[in-house]
């Protein structure tokens, strides 16, 4: 089986972002299940060139935090004259009829692996013409709803609206089209409506690498880690600055790893923000505690994985465990501020004094991978009867044709 797997950017060396450590470990997971993938996407600028099994659709920048006023004015304008969400709106630079061309260098694809909701929102084509497999990274329009709520100004309000508005037209378009579905979360199946649909498979994801042996060096007491230019991991980092570490004692050593679209949040003395680390397995294992402080979005909290399959010892609100189904007997969990500074100040205490220590995080990754695994496969089993069906229609059609030529073409003259 062929299948062209669209996203909105390429792999580009080593995942950064939780939405490209979900892409490499799904690419991954397709792959050990034998199905032949190529991948279709634009490139970040300055990134490497794409593979041989890779279509480069340009090169762009689309997060917030890379681009000036200027850009996002421009992708306001077009999203206003397309009608399209403003996620999408980025990525409709090509013309169909180019962007055809392009995707037609993987050659004879079976059907598609539609990455998201922007590629098939920006090209409506994607959705309709092929077989596709749509992965819901999010229930997009339940974030820009969300993020409406928590808007500080009028006018982002009205955009945030706007958005949720038309993200959510475009997610019944896809998944009523998807011939299966996947979710990151049970709830995110639910929160779309497909609770009850037989082609929606939630998936769990693992970050799948080695875990790392304790160096036994911890440079902070509590750590947290996040993409903090998208907008729902950032609400939960503004409750932590200001909700939660008012709550804890002055003397605990608190660092936030992590790239901001615009400044950090006023913060005491003993929180120290020290940007995108270089390797975030090591920053999380330099804690002594992981504040997982997840206040809202939707789909799974990639650095709730990560520390859980480094085994490290942590304190969750109830939504950074989207997507888990065992929570480690070393993670505490709270949802209300005191009880997280409570937990948080306890768990630090235990961790320094041994009473806490590291779980078997590579226990956790196999379950992880093996319920990643029989998603996959359970997807692939229900496209394969409708390729067949498919391929069924083609050959008729053909015969069709042939039968028809047969009978316009006189008997004894050449066909042209």
């Amino acid at each position: 089986m062929h299948l062209l797997f669209i996203s909105s950017l390429l792999p580009d060396g080593d995942a950064a972002s939780g939405f490209e450590l979900a892409n490499r470990a799904i690419v991954d997971e397709y792959r050990r299940q034998g199905v032949r993938l190529t991948l279709a996407g634009f490139r970040r600028p300055g990134s490497r060139p794409a593979g041989e099994d890779e279509i480069d659709l340009g090169e762009m920048a689309i997060e917030n935090a890379a681009v000036g006023g200027r850009r996002k004015l421009a992708w306001l304008a077009r999203a206003f004259s397309a009608g399209l969400p403003v996620s999408a709106a980025k990525l409709a630079v090509l013309d169909p009829t180019v962007l055809r061309a392009k995707l037609a260098r993987a050659g004879e694809v079976d059907g598609y692996v539609l990455n998201s909701i922007q590629m098939p929102t920006a090209y409506p084509f994607l959705s309709a013409e092929r077989p596709s497999i749509f992965i819901a990274h999010n229930v997009e329009h339940l974030s820009a709803e969300e993020n409406a709520r928590n808007a500080r100004s009028p006018a982002a309000r009205f955009l945030y609206r706007r958005e949720a508005r038309l993200l959510a037209v475009a997610e019944r378009r896809i998944c009523r089209r998807a011939a299966v579905i996947h979710t990151l979360s049970r709830e995110d199946q639910r929160l779309l409506g497909l609770a009850q649909n037989p082609s929606c498979h939630p998936l769990a994801l693992s970050i799948g690498r080695p875990t790392l042996p304790d160096a036994g060096c911890r440079t902070h007491d509590i750590g947290l880690i996040g993409t903090w230019s998208w907008a729902p991991n950032r609400v939960g980092l503004d409750w932590f600055v200001e909700k939660v570490v008012p709550l804890l004692p002055d003397d605990l050593r608190i660092a936030i790893a992590g790239r901001f679209d615009g400044p950090p949040p006023a913060a005491p003395a003993n929180v120290r923000f020290v940007g995108r680390v270089a390797d975030a397995q090591a920053f999380i294992q330099a804690s002594h505690v992981v504040a997982l402080a997840t206040r809202g979005g939707t789909g799974v909290q990639l650095k709730t994985i990560e520390t859980f399959e480094e085994g490290m010892p942590a304190v969750a609100t109830p939504g950074a465990l989207r997507g888990v189904d065992h929570v480690p007997e070393n993670v505490r969990v709270a949802d209300d501020s005191k009880g997280f500074a409570a937990a948080l100040v306890q768990m630090v205490a235990d961790a320094q004094a041994g009473r806490v220590r590291r779980g078997n995080g590579f226990a956790f990754m196999l379950g992880q991978r093996h319920a990643l695994s029989a998603a996959i496969r359970q997807g692939l089993a229900d496209l394969t009867p409708l390729l067949a069906h498919e391929a069924a229609g083609q050959a008729r059609s053909g015969a069709l044709a042939g039968r028809i030529g047969d009978a316009v073409v006189p008997p004894g003259v050449a066909r042209g």
